[in-house]
């Protein structure tokens, strides 16, 4: 079945998503591993992922863990940092499909607030065709009911969207959907899978 649309993930996609590598910079690797046993801060994200308010969110663990509380307000005040730095040559890659006339979508964990603060610093972000933003959606992946309000949404079989994410547990659950899939392990191996699939060409793809 001939693909009709691409499905970026963000978080290292396009854009580096490394809260432990932030955390080593400024408080130290071992404080670091320390908060990370301590407090589930994936977990905290999942929140804010499927929904509610990121500074609520966050204040409300900070709060929960006195002894963590500046660390763990980090997450909202240097959200950014953590959230860095761009992946150029994906981001080529997007350019060069939109280019092509070929449909590009988001399909990202994401929460509203932070989606908002990263667009500014990050134009791609507004240049996807249709953005499925689990935060607006209510629901993350890799449950499989945002991949049908995928497809409902854009009205295409789920055979014709090539999908690339770098969590094995995405990728399977659109699989089961019959998503066609590209586990993401960095752009070179994406730019392989689009020139193959005749999205583009070796020159499109060039970082």
């Amino acid at each position: 079945m001939g693909i009709e649309a691409v499905v970026f993930d963000i978080g290292n996609v396009l854009i580096e998503w490394q809260p432990e590598r932030h955390y080593d910079r400024v408080i130290g690797a071992d404080r670091r591993r320390a908060m990370f046993d301590a407090v589930d801060l994936h977990a905290m994200n999942d929140r804010v992922d499927r929904g509610e308010n990121f500074e609520r969110v966050v204040r409300e663990t900070a709060a929960a863990y006195p002894d963590w509380a500046d660390e763990i307000m980090r997450w909202h005040d240097d959200w950014l940092h953590m959230a860095s730095p761009t992946i150029p040559h994906s981001v080529t890659l997007l350019r060069a499909l939109r280019r092509r006339g070929v449909p590009v979508f988001a399909l990202s964990n994401f929460g509203i607030e932070t989606f908002e603060i990263a667009k500014p610093v990050y134009p791609f972000l507004t240049e996807f065709d249709r953005s499925y933003i689990s935060g607006h959606m209510g629901v993350t992946k890799p449950d499989a009911q945002i991949y049908a309000m995928v497809e409902a949404d854009c009205g295409l079989e789920p055979g014709t969207l090539l999908f690339a994410d770098d969590r094995l547990d995405n990728i399977e659950a659109a699989a089961a959907r019959g998503w066609q899939t590209h586990l993401f392990d960095g752009p070179q191996g994406w730019a392989d899978r689009l020139t193959r699939e005749g999205l583009l060409d070796e020159e499109d793809t060039r970082p």
